[in-house]
């Protein structure tokens, strides 16, 4: 009887291995054929992202990470603060990297010209993708509204063509520490704003800095949702006819106007790639109460000097009026396929990755976070403080001007934004500068 049990049990133990060896040799199988490669054969998937304050060493552990799970792939990666600059000259002679991680609002302007160009591979059927390793769908993870967005749907016909990665809540960064020492309250309205600002004014504190003007993006773009709503945000996003002459968009340049004139005076002498960090530090050292930012200011001020009870605080814009809404801008960083893209297919499954619980962990011990459900929840410490701003009673604010065909000399973020440097000397006039955006709207409505 035991031999007969013992013959049972090794044939069924036979079995067994057998169906796992074939179990996985099957994985292996369904894994190459969507790389589209044969077993045995190697793919080159070409990467570049720009290298931000979360560094190359969290992209080199994901790419290890990704040659792991799917067979028969092999990242190269290009990760350089000047990545326009290093890949632009082989996409010029039509060498294009599989996958480009690069958001919009960037100095030399790469992506929206890839994206006014037509030059995008779609993505939408990213978001029905099974993530590699998981059985869910990429589309169920991502929280809703991150792929809604002028942004991300760059022709407003409802495909993606960009995907959600980084995100942070913008707003307004201080020293809490400060405002204990001093028993200040942090300003609910902009008349409270301004009252502060008379206050800190007496003791020899600017009122505000800003990094660069580059910033004001995302605080532009909460304070017109401030004024006027979404349904406002969204005309002025598309170059509606009269907008910038409307009551609200009054309210906007006017508040922005005046706040220049709160503003620490070396600013703008500082507002470049090179010095931005000396404009942070004004909140550090308590020489400005708030500036604009977002959560990665963190780690880029990790190193340096502060005033004694230095602690990092974090709120959204104030309200226009009071009981109004406040809101704070939701920054995303996009990673995107170029058209000309040779693995495209891989590409794909490269980016359906980036959204499974084992990427998403080695993003967050960098404080890199994604706009995957649940991830908030996972924080600690100033993060914890920076993405709860959304539990307190502020609103979530995303877009950003539609792309339109190039007009030559039309640079949109350039005239909205870039003029804030001359609204502080005095060098350019508040009607100058609607007069100008004005023209640039114009331009770009006709353009779409």
């Amino acid at each position: 009887m035991k031999k007969m049990v013992s013959l049972a049990l090794a044939v069924m133990m036979a079995f067994t291995l057998a169906a796992c060896g074939s179990s996985n040799e099957s994985n292996k199988q369904n894994n190459a054929a969507g790389t589209g490669a044969s077993l045995g054969e190697t793919r080159t998937l070409k990467f570049a992202a720009l290298e931000t304050a979360y560094g190359k060493a969290i992209w080199e552990e994901v790419a290890a990470a990704f040659e792991k799970q799917v067979p028969n792939v092999k990242v190269d990666m290009t990760i350089e603060k000047n990545i326009e600059d290093v890949i632009g000259p082989s996409m010029k002679s039509g060498e294009f990297p599989d996958v480009i991680h690069l958001a919009v609002g960037q100095p030399k302007g790469l992506t929206e010209t890839f994206v006014k160009d037509n030059n995008m591979t779609e993505l939408t059927d990213v978001l029905s993708m099974t993530i590699p390793g998981e059985e869910g769908k990429v589309g169920e993870k991502i929280i809703p509204g991150f792929v809604d967005t002028t942004i991300t749907n760059p022709y407003n016909d409802g495909k993606t063509y960009l995907m959600p990665m980084f995100y942070s809540p913008t707003g307004l960064f201080y020293n809490a520490g400060l405002f204990e020492q001093k028993g200040w309250d942090v300003p609910a309205t902009w008349d409270e704003m301004w009252a502060l600002g008379d206050q800190a004014k007496a003791e020899g504190i600017a009122l505000f800095a800003y990094p660069t003007t580059g910033y004001f993006d995302s605080f532009f773009y909460a304070l017109l949702n401030e004024v006027g709503g979404p349904e406002f945000f969204t005309k002025a996003m598309n170059y509606t006819e009269g907008i910038w002459q409307s009551g609200e968009a009054g309210q906007a340049f006017d508040i922005i106007s005046k706040l220049a004139t709160y503003t620490e005076k070396t600013v703008p002498a500082n507002g470049n790639k090179d010095n931005f960090t000396k404009n942070q530090q004004l909140i550090l050292d308590n020489k400005a109460l708030f500036m604009p930012n977002g959560t990665w200011v963190v780690n880029e001020m990790g190193n340096a000097p502060r005033a004694d009870g230095f602690q990092w605080g974090f709120t959204a814009l104030p309200a226009v009026t009071d009981g109004g809404d406040r809101y704070s801008y939701t920054f995303f960083e996009q990673i995107w396929v170029p058209a000309k893209a040779e693995n495209a297919d891989l590409a794909k499954q490269f980016i359906a990755y980036l959204y499974s619980d084992e990427v998403a962990q080695i993003f967050a011990k960098s404080g890199a976070v994604q706009p995957i459900s649940g991830m908030s929840d996972k924080l600690e410490g100033d993060n914890k403080l920076f993405y709860s701003i959304y539990d307190q009673g502020a609103k979530a604010a995303m877009g950003a001007f539609v792309s339109t065909a190039p007009v030559e000399g039309v640079n949109i973020s350039d005239t909205v934004f870039g003029s804030i440097d001359s609204l502080v000397t005095g060098a350019k006039s508040q009607q100058d500068w609607v007069e100008a955006i004005t023209k640039a709207s114009d331009a770009l409505r006709n353009a779409q």
